[in-house]
């Protein structure tokens, strides 16, 4: 055997050794990223869950004739306000998911107000219909919870994937970019101050 056709073995081997390892790196990352765009998904669907908990949960409030009806109201802004935003899990920008958060905090905090001042009236705590909600409302905050823990361990492993050589050139190459994840809100790393 010459040296040139031996120089072509080697030439076409190393071809064949590259082309597999780009092509099992590139199915690593379009793997990684249908698993981020997955527990995005569980995320939304948490959220939507607690959405549409919410209108049987101001529906059972409304039924107390008293009840303060600026913070009904506001529940009821803050969950239009956050069924509106939509993110493509394609386009997880940081932008984005920064504006998604803020709606459901915005939510959140409407929600946590209206189960406050529920406390000032007794009927409603000892309807029936009522604790269910609120045990329900509860459970899906925790499913929520761990929906967006899932989501940000997900970003992480797909983002290692991403940055580590040499599978980072190759991402450059296809344009599987690093993702963000949830992050604390503002004002969420100092204690609330609580005065008796």
């Amino acid at each position: 055997m010459n040296t040139k056709n031996l120089t072509l073995i080697v030439i076409a081997a190393l071809v064949l050794l590259l082309g597999g390892c780009g092509c099992n790196g590139y199915n690593g990352l379009v793997k990684q990223d249908e698993v981020v765009k997955n527990a995005w998904a569980n995320v939304e669907s948490d959220y939507q869950r607690r959405a549409d908990l919410i209108p049987n949960l101001v529906n059972t409030v409304k039924g107390e004739a008293n009840f303060e009806q600026t913070t009904l109201q506001n529940v009821i802004n803050a969950r239009a306000s956050a069924t509106q935003i939509k993110i493509d899990p394609n386009d997880l920008s940081p932008e984005k998911l920064q504006q998604y958060q803020q709606a459901q905090g915005q939510l959140s905090q409407a929600l946590g107000r209206l189960l406050m001042v529920t406390e000032n009236y007794p009927n409603l705590r000892a309807n029936d219909a009522f604790r269910g909600l609120q045990a329900q409302l509860e459970g899906t905050e925790n499913r929520i919870k761990v929906s967006r823990n899932d989501f940000n361990k997900a970003v992480a492993d797909y983002n290692v994937k991403a940055r580590s050589f040499p599978m980072n050139i190759l991402a450059g190459m296809f344009g599987f970019k690093v993702k963000e994840g949830f992050k604390a809100e503002a004002g969420a790393e100092k204690a609330p101050e609580v005065k008796f």
